[in-house]
C-alpha cells in the first residue's frame, strides 16, 4: 500500500500491483474493478516496469471523498507517477481508467510518453447512445463479451470464507465510486479537451463491445490528433481477456515504436 499527500488536496493510501523492469508503464482500471495479476498484465511486465493503481474509492484504496471532479483524478495520477521518481510514463487505460489516462495526458503532456485508450469512456454520441452500465446486471453481462464470460473474471478481489457477503460490498462501493464519474452518462466535457493531448495515441476497441459502439472508440480518433485505432475482432469491451494475444502484440508494439533503443 502506497501513501500519497496531495497539498491542499488529501491523503490517499493506494494498493499498486507492480510487476516487471525497464520502462515505466502506467494502468488505469476500468469501472467494476482493478485485474490484479491478469494475464496481460504480467506480460505486459515482461519488458517494461508495470505499475497498476487500484483508483481511490475502489477495493482497500482510500481518499475517494477528495475527488471533487475529474481533473482531481488527473491531479491525482500525476502526483502519483512522481512520487514513484518518474518524470515520463507511457499509459495504458482501460474503460473509466480510459478517461482517466486521457484527462492526464491533458493535465501533464510532459508525463505522458504514449497514451493507449482501451474501449474508454469519456464521450456521448447522441445518434447512438451507450448502453447503462449500471442497469440490469444480466444485460450488461452480456452486452460486456462476444462469447461466453471468463469463469472468474480478473480480479484482485480476495474472498474471505467468513465474509459471505465481502464480495457483493466489494461491487456495490466500486461501482458506487464509478457512477460519480459515468451517471447519468459518461461525458464530462472530455471532447473539449482532447484536441490537447499530443502524446501518441493508440485507440484500441473490441468490435463487440455492447456498452460502447466502435464509434465511440472511432470518435476518440478523430478528435485526438494523429490517433490510430485497431478494432480487435471477437471481443467486446474487455479485449485485453477476450483476445489476450492480439492485445498485448498491438499495445507491445506501439509501445515498442517509442522506445529508445
Amino acid at each position: 500500500m502506497t501513501t500519497l499527500e496531495i497539498p491542499h488536496v488529501g491523503t490517499f493510501d493506494v494498493d499498486v500491483w507492480e510487476q516487471g523492469s525497464g520502462e515505466p508503464l502506467l494502468y488505469l482500471h476500468g469501472y467494476e474493478r482493478h485485474p490484479g495479476g491478469a494475464g496481460f498484465l504480467t506480460r505486459l511486465a515482461a519488458d517494461r516496469r508495470v505499475l497498476a493503481p487500484e483508483q481511490p474509492g475502489w477495493g482497500r484504496s482510500t481518499g475517494f471523498e477528495a475527488f471533487v471532479d475529474v481533473h482531481d483524478v488527473a491531479l491525482f495520477h500525476r502526483e502519483l507517477v512522481g512520487s514513484w521518481g518518474l518524470d515520463r510514463i507511457d499509459v495504458v487505460g482501460h474503460s473509466l481508467g480510459g478517461m482517466f489516462a486521457a484527462e492526464l495526458a491533458v493535465l501533464a503532456p510532459q508525463l505522458v510518453r504514449r497514451l493507449v485508450l482501451v474501449d474508454a469512456f469519456g464521450l456521448w454520441l447522441d445518434d447512438e447512445p451507450a448502453l447503462d452500465p449500471f442497469g440490469p446486471a444480466d444485460e450488461v453481462a452480456a452486452a460486456k463479451w462476444h462469447g461466453e464470460p471468463p469463469e472468474r473474471e480478473p480480479t484482485n478481489f480476495v474472498p474471505d470464507p467468513a465474509d459471505p457477503h465481502g464480495a457483493s460490498l466489494f461491487s456495490a462501493r466500486n461501482l458506487g465510486s464509478a457512477t460519480k464519474f459515468m451517471w447519468p452518462i459518461a461525458d464530462r466535457g472530455l471532447r473539449r479537451r482532447l484536441p490537447l493531448v499530443d502524446a501518441p495515441t493508440l485507440v484500441v476497441h473490441g468490435a463487440s463491445d455492447g456498452l460502447l459502439p466502435v464509434s465511440y472508440a472511432r470518435e476518440f480518433t478523430r478528435l485526438i490528433p494523429d490517433a490510430r485505432l485497431t478494432v480487435l475482432p471477437e471481443a467486446g469491451h474487455y479485449p485485453q481477456v477476450e483476445q489476450e494475444d492480439a492485445f498485448v502484440s498491438v499495445v507491445g508494439e506501439f509501445l515498442a515504436a517509442g522506445s529508445v533503443s
